[in-house]
């Protein structure tokens, strides 16, 4: 997956002139922060530097990420049409990015972030969006400052990680009492990130909300550690995103584990793939979280027919219906 041309041009525009040596310097601190989900009191983003190496490097991932989340609501709840939207911790603006892509009758979204160096740029890369209204606000998450109206799609993408359990709690009931139509949350898929979301799961559950993706039930998850759910999107790295992370690879794989929960019902959703298919000739193996609550490894075969071309076709992270 790429960003989109509009975007990709933005970004480029907001690169040009920077020396790939502080892309690259930047890029290292940002790396470190995230992947040790470092909680000091300070923000992730604190200057350009770290915002412009950002939308270089993190972008084109959580953007994949983000976009995969949001595809999978869309599929579970395709008369959903959301207008309003309301991102919690917005970074540079990539979930409204994903999400007037995905719903292009999406008429506003209200932006907030407390990084003053992330916000500026957001802003700037934002002039090439189609969205006619951005309501980009400065807060802090942490705090109930100000009041805001419900909004028919609520998200919060890579931010739970960066706050303390009681703070987590908190604002999860608090976006959910903002949700008319869905919440979308997305966090990195490690461990520690899926257990973030299954936290925030049993609260929306005890709440009342439809579960919706990418678990097929209400019930207890039953993966048990080691193991643990999160799923990939495969990301294409530009010139400038291989040279700032030193890589040679020209694509990138980000791991991600995310949640929809919205306000009303879908169809009941048979079965999702939670891992990487594995084909053989006349058989695939898959491995399934169950309607009823059950994960297992499931072999098709020739003989199953639709099942088992189904299976051909299907995905780490589709819906399967066996």
């Amino acid at each position: 997956m790429e960003l989109p041309l509009r975007l990709r041009q933005a970004v480029d525009g907001a690169l040009q002139g920077v020396a790939i040596s502080e892309l690259a310097a930047a890029t290292k601190v940002l790396s470190h922060r995230y992947r040790n989900e470092v909680r000091d009191g300070r923000l992730h983003i604190a200057d350009d530097k770290l915002a412009l190496a950002y939308i270089a490097t993190r972008m084109p991932a959580t953007y994949a990420a983000i976009h995969k989340s949001l595809a999978a609501l869309a599929e579970r709840q395709p008369d959903f049409a959301p207008r309003t939207a309301l991102d919690v911790g917005a970074g540079p603006g990539t979930v409204m990015w994903a999400a007037s892509d995905i719903w292009p009758d999406l008429q506003s979204a209200t932006l907030l972030e407390a990084s003053p160096a992330i916000r500026a740029v957001g802003e700037k890369l934002a002039a090439a969006s189609n969205l006619a209204h951005i309501d980009w606000r400065h807060t802090d998450i942490t705090r109930d400052a100000e009041r805001l109206a419900p909004s028919d799609l609520v998200t919060l993408a890579y931010v739970l990680d960066e706050l303390s359990a009681e703070q987590r709690n908190k604002l999860v009931d608090r976006l959910w009492s903002l949700t008319s139509g869905a919440l979308v949350i997305v966090e990195p898929g490690t461990t520690a990130g899926w257990k973030r979301i299954l936290d925030a799961r049993a609260r929306l559950i005890a709440a009342g909300a439809n579960i919706l993706a990418p678990c097929t039930h209400a019930l207890t998850c039953p993966i048990v550690e080691p193991d643990w759910c999160h799923f990939a999107a495969r990301v294409a790295r530009s010139r400038v995103h291989r040279l700032a992370k030193e890589a040679e690879v020209p694509w990138e794989d980000e791991k991600f584990i995310y949640l929809a929960a919205s306000r009303t019902a879908a169809q009941p959703l048979r079965a999702r793939i939670l891992a990487p298919t594995e084909a053989a000739t006349g058989r695939v193996r898959l491995k399934l979280c169950r309607q009823d609550g059950v994960a297992e490894s499931r072999l098709v075969t020739r003989r199953e027919g639709d099942a088992f071309k189904s299976a051909r076709r299907s995905d780490w992270g589709d819906a399967f219906d066996f």
